[in-house]
């Protein structure tokens, strides 16, 4: 992709997976980007209904494509000719994700299963570095910890501009440690995150077991908390589960307040939906809203994405109407899709774990490293799939001898070896919940 148009077009091919061709021709049609920088997305449309459509209805279309297509999450911002003569007098510059009206406390739907860490994160945006210094949010993937980071960051934004925050996942900030230690850039790393006043990091759990990243991420909590600077961290788990964590971190992540979210009870479920499909503007009546808060008990972004399949089937049929099979059928595509582990997701995982690339679990590198992490995914596509040794082979480009020699052996392992134990329950841990 070498222009701007490049990438637009990109976006709209993405888009006609749930878009009709209608929908978008009618509203994207003459559409055209102005930016494209950091995580920002800049579009001009001539019509002012079609720039209220594009940000109520299809924002999260395009931010879904921009997404897939850089592995990111992008802001988009819709103009007509009247905004134009601000947008061109503003200083250009990055974008600021924190102003995102949609992840603020206001829009976050509380209930019993998650009113503690409510309260604790709204403690934090009214007084940061103060009682809950670190708070440490852990739950399952999908429940509103992000969420929670956002509305944090967007809640100290409002009220101090040139407050510093930074946010930052696990496993992107080890690549970004490995990135400055190739190109000898450490003390612009550590200026980075050590000069925050806020620093939140999301899914820490991808943190342990890696040594490096471990200490530089000890000395930068110490820097920080010692300066009365926040950390906020979440996790799919608590600090005494992450067995590969080195005990001087978790001390510090438990010396805090830690705060759990569990999964929404059904009246949760129930206000999650409704207000949900309000903001999409689908018209859903309530006994659908009821089945779908029956039927997703585990994790509000399945709720969400039946409700995008839904909003989906609307466009293609250009009827608001709804009917009851329909959310059957939806509701049981999108649990069967998050259920099901393909073995590229599996590859991808545990080569994330070991910092390495899916390429070196599928192809010749002999290293040792590499061939133990190739072993270990051998196991997890069997343990995690139904697929056969000829396919487990075929799928990491060995054959059905290798893939058998692997599993027996970490098999003949795992009981006598605490480390390979530990890190099979962490790739697990990591495949279901990230």
């Amino acid at each position: 992709m070498n222009s701007t148009n490049d990438v637009w077009n990109q976006i709209l091919k993405l888009m006609e997976r749930d878009l009709s061709p209608t929908a978008i021709s009618t509203w994207f049609g003459d559409c055209r980007v102005l930016e494209l920088q950091n995580d920002l997305l800049v579009l001009h449309t001539s019509s002012p209904f079609s720039k209220e459509i594009i940000t109520t209805r299809y924002a999260g279309n395009v931010t879904d494509a921009m997404k897939e297509l850089f592995g990111t999450e992008f802001q988009l911002k819709v103009l007509t000719e009247s905004d134009m003569p601000a947008y061109m007098n503003q200083p250009k510059g990055a974008a600021d994700p924190f102003r995102d009206e949609r992840y603020t406390f206001d829009t976050f739907i509380v209930g019993g299963s998650n009113q503690f860490a409510f309260a604790a994160a709204r403690s934090v945006a009214d007084k940061p570095a103060g009682e809950y210094n670190p708070l440490f949010i852990y739950g399952n993937s999908g429940l509103g910890k992000t969420h929670l980071l956002y509305a944090i960051a967007h809640q100290l934004r409002s009220k101090n501009p040139d407050f510093r925050i930074v946010y930052i996942k696990g496993d992107e900030f080890t690549n970004e440690l490995i990135g400055a230690i190739q190109t000898g850039r450490n003390s612009e790393f550590r200026e980075k995150y050590r000069r925050a006043d806020l620093l939140m990091v999301d899914d820490i759990q991808f943190i342990a077991g890696k040594v490096q990243t471990q200490e530089e991420f000890f000395h930068t909590f110490n820097t920080l908390y010692e300066s009365h600077k926040q950390i906020v961290l979440t996790s799919d788990r608590p600090p005494k589960e992450m067995l590969r964590l080195e005990d001087r971190l978790r001390s510090r992540f438990e010396m805090g307040l830690m705060a759990d979210v569990q999964p929404p009870d059904y009246e949760t479920r129930v206000a999650i939906v409704r207000t949900k499909a309000s903001r999409m503007g689908i018209p859903l009546p309530n006994e659908i809203c009821v089945y779908i808060a029956e039927n997703v008990m585990a994790n509000i972004r399945q709720i969400e994405g039946i409700l995008k399949k839904i909003n989906a089937y609307i466009d293609l049929q250009g009827s608001g109407a709804v009917n009851m099979e329909l959310v059957q059928n939806i509701t049981r595509e999108v649990i069967d899709a998050e259920r099901a582990y393909t073995p590229e997701y599996i590859i991808g995982q545990v080569a994330e774990y070991y910092n390495i690339s899916s390429t070196d679990i599928t192809g010749k590198n002999r290293t040792h490293s590499v061939a133990v992490a190739r072993q270990i995914c051998i196991y997890m596509l069997r343990k995690l799939t139904n697929l056969t040794l000829e396919e487990i082979g075929k799928s990491i480009g060995r054959d059905h001898t290798t893939a058998l020699y692997a599993i027996r052996k970490i098999e003949e392992s795992i009981s006598g070896d605490a480390d390979l134990a530990d890190t099979i329950r962490d790739i697990t841990a990591n495949i279901s919940n990230k």
